[in-house]
């Protein structure tokens, strides 16, 4: 790992902590708020690739872990990872990583913009959607003892908003692509 790499791990896992600036929007009716660091996942992946960015979110959880007040809302602690949201905050890394190999698969300098454009949605709709939702719901289920389909059908009301987090993530990773091509540079 490179200087280079550490401080792009480091600079978005603050890029996240950022994010969670922005207030929650809780739902009356599932416990999982709706924030701004979800997009970070789609973010990091598109733009740092997926080694990088599941460092990134890695370090990001570390953060939570040790009771930093990073996740929206000034949230932090042990605690909160075994609450309901803790298996979307550890689907994060997973996520971050995911989209960041798919990124890499799909996405290529010289290709067109509308490949680069679709490249980095599957990317992000793949990763920072689905895998987060695969780790979140199952243990937003056994936390809280909703049923499984039950929580599932509760996490449909966050799909629209997820959408137009992947969508600003892949502009802006097609965006960074144009304009910083060595950045999409693998380590």
């Amino acid at each position: 790992m490179t200087t280079r790499d550490i401080v792009l791990t480091a600079l978005f896992a603050a890029i996240v902590v950022v994010l969670g600036l922005l207030p929650p929007i809780t739902l009356a009716f599932i416990p999982v708020p709706i924030t701004a660091q979800s997009m970070g996942v789609m973010l990091a992946g598109c733009i740092l690739g997926a080694r990088r960015a599941m460092l990134a979110y890695a370090l990001f959880v570390l953060l939570v872990v040790i009771g930093l007040p990073v996740l929206s809302g000034g949230r932090g602690g042990l605690a909160i990872l075994q609450g309901p949201t803790g298996g979307y905050i550890v689907g994060w890394i997973l996520g971050a990583f995911v989209t960041g190999l798919i990124a890499e698969r799909l996405v290529r300098e010289g290709q067109s913009e509308l490949r680069q454009i679709a490249g980095f949605a599957t990317a992000a709709i793949v990763g920072g959607i689905g895998v987060v939702y695969l780790l979140g719901i199952p243990w937003l289920s056994a936390v809280t003892g909703t049923p499984l389909g039950a929580a599932l059908i509760g996490n449909l009301a966050f799909i629209p908003g997820d959408l137009v987090k992947a969508a600003v993530a892949t502009l802006a990773a097609r965006a960074v692509l144009a304009g910083y091509p060595l950045l999409h540079q693998r380590a």
